[in-house]
């Protein structure tokens, strides 16, 4: 059971709220469709639903709101658009990635690619898919977790027939073995035979709450679609017909010489055109939407047409302003199309889902979505809330805090693993890993061709006029993808459609960031000392007597720089920003460390072990005394205080902009 209570957006500077007071439910067992016209507010209040808009309201999912529900995407599957992935991820990587991210087994992804049908494109990467297949495949997203509620935007949206009746025929068995789907769409003929129940929305308000066979008869008429190029001529003739025989015919015109016409039918309006002498091009019988409301015709510009005019822009199924009509009783009687249910979908359903699932109670408190008493403008059967809506009462503390952790940021449940399928599961890795080894072998050999640099700065690939070695910049480069490809392509849809931001992910980028500089660092010094060795036939390369500190300098530099465009990227949402704060750091922060350690230093941190030994009572291998005083040595050189500077600075500013998020609420 979906039940959304008093759902209402926040309203910008003279604007009315996209979503006002909105209170409705879906029925385990049905497939609910919200219908609306376009800007009606459909998509938003699915975001007020999941916490991903700004607003008023709650959202049950069975009885409890999503921020208690421990794994938001094992009861809920969302698909909000396309699927908002990288589009050089393979489908099949796309999922695995998803699993790690709910918390399922990585074999589910293999199950979802058959289910939908497109395991033979396990392989292809998302951009090139077609439309039906990606949309496949986001369903396949939403799915993975085995949710029992399903919150579609417009799913049909661009299909073919062939892929509307597949997907529909999947949303029906869904629903027949307990789960709950939620659907928005623009197409009353569309909800009319695919949904069991309508919730009509216009403007943010509830118009009408019905059963899909209430919905047909109420708000679908069987009309008859002219096309003439003398359509004037044809609708005056009909309209003349129609008052001489006292017969209730209305007449719609549709934009440029296409006409629909109500109460008749393409007998009487052949024999009416032959008579005439009007030429026809097209005569068929047709479904009409009749619009979510209706008003008099003089509202429209029209002074004689008695009939209905719509308020919905014209579309699939909708009508324009009428042209002319007689009578006052048109019919609105009218059949919805026979639902689309493949049995193919209905034996993988079953396949896979072979336990049906119970919907839960109404939990304590909280009482179904209320109904107003029908208001006099709505067409009859509706139950409609187009009255004055209740006042909502100011929220309390508890529900305060509810709020706040709704809308805060969802969090894989193996963020490690999460991380890892991220960062492994695109070729930009590699091609950046390839592009660092080939420039830093390069520039050693070209280095050492001019014989006046250093031997570590040879292995590291460091010209004395760049700023940073490619090493650097390439792992300054990983942390800055590591958050702005998250927010460019967020991942986790099928749990919230946030991008991720919390403590663990945090860490688990971190962890996987350093060890990408650490590894991408060591095998740059092994090749550079290979390529020297083999051009220049050198002697055995020596080690350094300072090997620890010049060690312990190299990962510092490298760990540094992917920290900081990860923290960067993080704080301003960013990749370029991430690449900004890297560059940063040597061009604008080494100089003024540089200058403020200009003045000699008076003290030494020669005994620092042995005192930290005598003040902690720890006795600990005097080899760990080398290691610490080379990672002084190293934290006061300005490289080093700069990048301390730097990351400190950024973590705090994450987790100012973090926490002021959350407070927000």
């Amino acid at each position: 059971m979906l039940q959304a209570i008093g759902l209402t957006s926040t309203s910008r500077r003279y604007l009315a709220p996209a979503v006002d007071d909105l209170t409705f439910e879906a029925r385990p067992g049905d497939v609910t469709a919200l219908l609306g016209a376009r800007g009606s507010g459909k998509s938003t209040a699915l975001r007020l639903m999941l916490g991903l808009e700004e607003g008023r309201g709650v959202t049950y999912f069975r009885g409890r709101p999503l921020h208690a529900i421990a794994s938001p995407a094992r009861e809920v599957g969302v698909l909000l658009g396309d699927v908002p992935g990288h589009p050089a991820r393979s489908a099949r990587g796309q999922l695995r990635m998803l699993c790690a991210a709910a918390g399922v087994p990585v074999s589910r992804a293999d199950d979802m690619l058959d289910l939908v049908g497109i395991a033979a494109l396990r392989d292809a990467r998302l951009g090139s898919l077609s439309l039906g297949a990606d949309r496949r495949l986001g369903l396949a997203s939403a799915l993975l977790g085995d949710p029992h509620t399903l919150l579609l935007d417009a799913p049909s949206r661009g299909l073919s027939p062939r892929e509307h009746s597949w997907l529909f025929g999947l949303l029906r068995a869904h629903a027949a073995h307990g789960g709950t789907v939620l659907y928005t769409t623009a197409d009353a003929k569309e909800a009319a035979g695919t949904a069991d129940r309508v919730v009509t929305v216009d403007k943010g308000r509830l118009v009408a709450d019905q059963d899909a066979a209430d919905f047909a008869r109420t708000r679908l008429r069987p009309r008859v679609a002219v096309l003439s190029p003398h359509a004037a001529r044809l609708a005056a003739a009909l309209s003349r017909e129609s008052r001489a025989a006292r017969r209730s015919v209305e007449v719609v015109a549709e934009g440029g010489n296409r006409l629909s016409v109500y109460g008749s039918s393409c007998a009487e309006i052949g024999d009416t055109a032959f008579r005439h002498g009007v030429l026809v091009h097209q005569l068929a019988d047709e479904i009409g939407d009749a619009g979510p409301r209706a008003v008099p015709a003089r509202a429209q510009g029209s002074g004689e047409a008695t009939g209905v005019a719509v308020l919905d822009p014209p579309g699939p199924g909708a009508e324009s302003a009428p042209v002319g009509a007689v009578g006052r009783g048109s019919t609105a009687q009218g059949n919805a199309a026979p639902r689309a249910f493949p049995d193919s979908a209905q034996e993988h359903a079953v396949a896979h889902d072979p336990a049906p699932r119970s919907a839960a109670p109404h939990a304590a408190g909280h009482p179904p979505a209320a109904r107003h008493p029908a208001s006099p403008a709505s067409p009859a059967g509706h139950r409609s809330t187009a009255g004055p809506a209740p006042a909502t009462p100011p929220l309390s503390r508890a529900r305060r805090g509810a709020f706040r952790a709704a809308r805060a940021p969802s969090q894989p449940l193996q963020p490690l693993r999460y991380e890892l399928r991220r960062f492994l599961g695109v070729r930009t890795t590699y091609l950046i890993t390839t592009a660092v080894l080939l420039s830093s072998a390069v520039l050693s050999v070209l280095l050492a061709y001019g014989g006046r640099t250093p031997l570590r700065d040879l292995l590291a690939a460091w010209p004395e006029a760049w700023p940073l070695p490619p090493a650097a910049f390439g792992a300054g480069v990983f942390g800055a993808l590591s958050f702005g490809e998250e927010f460019r392509y967020p991942a986790l849809a099928t749990a919230r459609g946030t991008v991720p931001r919390r403590l663990g992910l945090l860490l688990a980028k971190l962890t996987v960031t350093a060890a990408a500089a650490l590894v991408i660092g060591g095998a740059v010094v092994v090749l550079d000392a290979q390529a020297l060795w083999l051009l220049y036939g050198s002697d055995p390369l020596p080690v350094f007597r300072n090997w620890p500190a010049l060690a312990l300098s190299w990962a510092g530099l490298l760990v540094g720089c992917a920290w900081s465009g990860l923290l960067a990227a993080g704080t301003f949402r960013l990749t370029a920003a991430g690449v900004a704060a890297v560059l940063a750091v040597p061009m604008a922060v080494v100089p003024l460390v540089q200058q403020a350690l200009a003045s000699p230093s008076g003290r030494s941190v020669a005994g620092f072990p042995g005192r930290l030994r005598g003040l902690t009572w720890l006795q600990w291998p005097y080899e760990v005394d080398r290691w610490l005083l080379a990672a002084l040595r190293t934290l006061v050189q300005p490289v080093g205080t700069a990048l301390a500077l730097s990351l400190s600075v950024l973590l705090c500013s994450y987790l100012v902009i973090e926490l002021r998020g959350k407070a927000r609420w």
